[in-house]
């Protein structure tokens, strides 16, 4: 009996276990305020969770967020109010506040994406957001990279009225590439932003000085935002201040924005662009025979200009950003180091440095062999008389050069131990 209550006690512990944390491949998208609260979207278990990007939501006893870890690589948005831009996000509550705190894998404390080191909300009774202050690692009052520092909400019958304040507790736009001061936000039944609009004094709608006065939001049933517009103090579609009215993002089915199309106010397309992430990778096809022979040709130039002192041709095969590193002596440290040399020393190197003719055998043999090559990236093996050396290229504008170079004297014998 002693037994059977102890695996009913296990099972009911590791189903709460199991109950505070959710994995989820996305994070809903807000580019309105922080009064929107974070939410995962595109549900997905832990196994799966090990095989793709991903956030992990924790939760404590109230079910209140405790934690996020950020798993999601390549493709998360930057944005200071969409993208979280730390590993680990804490979250601690206590009367009247909720303190969010930053922190990357070796959890050290860092800045948001806001550029901030903690943020702490005012809450009422209700917990609904009233307020929100950026600080310091001292906990000293600190502006984020919008210049602001702090946030205030008011419920009104129509909307959640914002207003921000900068240090000098002056009122701050929205950002600082859009003109909304005080503004009214509206928001759906799911949380998510519906509408965003630029108010005056008396909360009425005015326009910017590009004549918008909202833009509004709409998503779709799993939570992904999938269209945004722009209009004036009548709520008819204008064409912002970046040349367009409306913005339709497409998704795939695990909810990676793999396409933006862009309209004007008559609903005509203007611009479509695709979003690259690794969701959507092309891997590169194998190289082509005009690429290895280029390839082969810029390597043997470099030793070439050496044996034949053609410093233009050295100049040519070399790229401004060479680095060239062998392996050097420090007599007064007595040990190695890596010993540079730059393309500059390289081209009088070609000058003359075998202006003797004695610097290489009569005939001299130089053998190439390209390692790899993806796209536009190439590593190459060359073996001359004298060295072994380790050649990286890159194509640049069409043409290949000699990025990266590490060489050592093929009579190891020359090395002092």
């Amino acid at each position: 009996m002693k037994k059977l209550i102890l695996i009913l006690f296990l099972g009911i512990s590791l189903s709460s276990i199991a109950q505070s944390t959710k994995y989820y491949r996305q994070l809903r998208y807000n580019h309105v305020s922080p009064f929107i609260e974070i939410a995962g979207i595109h549900p997905i278990d832990s196994n799966t969770a090990n095989k793709t990007s991903h956030y992990i939501f924790k939760y404590d006893k109230s079910n209140r967020i405790s934690e996020i870890i950020n798993n999601h690589y390549y493709t998360e948005k930057i944005h200071p109010l969409a993208s979280l831009g730390v590993y680990k996000v804490l979250f601690v509550y206590e009367d009247g506040k909720e303190i969010r705190t930053f922190f990357n894998p070796n959890n050290k404390r860092i800045t948001n994406d806001r550029g901030v080191y903690k943020e702490i909300y005012l809450v009422d009774s209700n917990n609904v957001k009233k307020q929100l202050n950026f600080f310091d690692l001292d906990d000293k009052p600190m502006e984020s990279n919008w210049k602001i520092t702090e946030y205030k909400w008011e419920q009104t019958e129509k909307y959640i009225v914002e207003k921000r304040y900068d240090l000098k507790n002056e009122l701050a736009n929205l950002s600082p590439y859009f003109e909304f001061g005080i503004t009214g936000i509206i928001i759906d039944v799911n949380g998510a932003s519906k509408g965003h609009y630029n108010l005056n004094e008396q909360l009425e709608i005015i326009e910017n000085y590009y004549g918008t006065a909202s833009y509004q939001d709409t998503y779709d049933s799993n939570g992904n935002h999938i269209k945004y517009t722009y209009h004036n103090k009548n709520d008819e579609l204008i064409m912002n201040q970046w040349n367009y009215a409306i913005g339709e993002k497409i998704y795939d089915k695990q909810g990676n924005n793999i396409r933006l199309n862009l309209y004007d106010t008559k609903n005509k397309i203007i611009d479509t662009r695709n979003i690259y992430s690794n969701a959507s990778i092309k891997l590169s096809p194998i190289a082509s025979k005009k690429d290895s022979l280029e390839i082969k040709k810029q390597s043997l130039g470099y030793i070439e200009a050496l044996q034949q002192l053609n410093p233009e041709l050295m100049d040519i095969v070399l790229n401004d950003s060479l680095n060239k590193i062998t392996i050097g002596y420090d007599r007064n440290e007595m040990k190695q180091f890596g010993k540079a040399t730059t393309k500059t020393q390289m081209i009088e190197f070609a000058k003359n440095w075998n202006n003797k003719g004695t610097k290489f055998p009569f005939n001299p043999k130089n053998h190439i062999k390209i390692l790899d090559i993806y796209n536009r990236i190439a590593t190459v093996k060359l073996v001359s008389d004298n060295w072994v050396e380790y050649l990286q290229l890159i194509k640049l504008d069409d043409n290949w050069e000699i990025m990266n170079l590490i060489w050592q004297y093929k009579d190891v014998k020359m090395y002092r131990e």
